[in-house]
């Protein structure tokens, strides 16, 4: 069907969700089954290879439903917490563990094999990766399958940030991937997704989706709009947070990284570059 978007569609012509049955043609359709990302990232990529397109990544303690195993280290599936669909490998999934009691709350946590400080990192978490706590010994905390990580990285998996711009703005200086989700690397509409998360308000991965789902449109009309902290700029292709009602903070190929800049001189440099401001949503309360 023409009105279903490919990238949260899990359909290929031969092989498609089960159920898709009825909806698209596909030469089999399965059930697939639910994995847990156990890696501290992972691609998804548009082709089962490592030199593919990155389309999104996948944090640890997201769910994957895999659709197919390729029997070559790649499984195709959809994402659970946005939808997105690709190809992600085969090492970066395991069985669907206990549910998750806290989330990252610090950029990224070292996870510790013992239970001092001391020991050399085995691994390290981004940020809204989710973790079951089994106890808390001190400053540490005892997570399933992995080892310890300061308690004070954590915050309960209920438990909301009140200001998803602050959140963003302890991204600054983070390198621009196209992709990315994480401080190793973001991009403007990952940037987005990811703080308002920590919020506790689901958001689609890519910016049209964002500008379609999100909040109310804002007049644009003459010199009359006064932006609030936390509206969302959109240009084709492009998002970016208002900080204020004349600075913005956005994942960007000019900075190659995270940046706050005067959003009258970023929406001048856009447009000499051939892309107009496209439209202002406020988020709703």
């Amino acid at each position: 069907m023409a009105d279903l978007d490919p990238r949260i569609t899990p359909t290929r012509g031969d092989i498609a969700a089960k159920f898709l049955e009825g909806k698209v043609q596909a030469e089999r359709f399965v059930e697939g089954h639910l994995c847990a990302v156990i890696a501290p990232q992972a691609p998804l990529r548009q082709h089962p290879s490592s030199q593919a397109s990155l389309e999104t990544e996948a944090i640890f303690g997201d769910s994957f439903t895999v659709y197919e195993d390729n029997n070559e280290g790649w499984c195709w599936g959809q994402l659970e917490s946005d939808g997105y669909v690709g190809w992600m490998p085969s090492a970066a999934l395991g069985a669907d563990g206990p549910a998750p009691t806290h989330r990252v709350d610090a950029l990224r946590t070292f996870v510790f094999p013992g239970r001092s400080i001391k020991l050399p990192p085995v691994e390290a978490l981004p940020f809204g990766s989710r973790v079951c706590i089994d106890h808390i010994e001190g400053d540490l905390a005892a997570i399933s399958a992995k080892g310890f990580v300061p308690v004070q990285h954590l915050k309960p998996i209920d438990e909301r940030a009140k200001d998803f711009v602050a959140v963003a703005e302890r991204f600054v200086g983070t390198p621009y991937l196209w992709g990315g989700k994480t401080a190793s690397g973001i991009d403007c509409s990952g940037l987005v997704q990811i703080t308002l998360n920590a919020a506790g308000q689901n958001v689609p991965r890519d910016s049209d989706m964002q500008e379609r789902a999100l909040g109310q449109s804002v007049s644009m009309r003459g010199g009359e709009t006064v932006l609030r902290r936390g509206d969302l700029l959109f240009w084709p292709g492009h998002v970016a947070i208002a900080c204020s009602e004349d600075r913005m903070i956005h994942a960007n190929a000019c900075h190659m990284a995270v940046a706050i800049e005067p959003i009258a001189q970023a929406v001048e440099r856009i447009a000499a570059a051939g892309s107009a401001l496209r439209s202002i949503r406020r988020l709703l309360p």
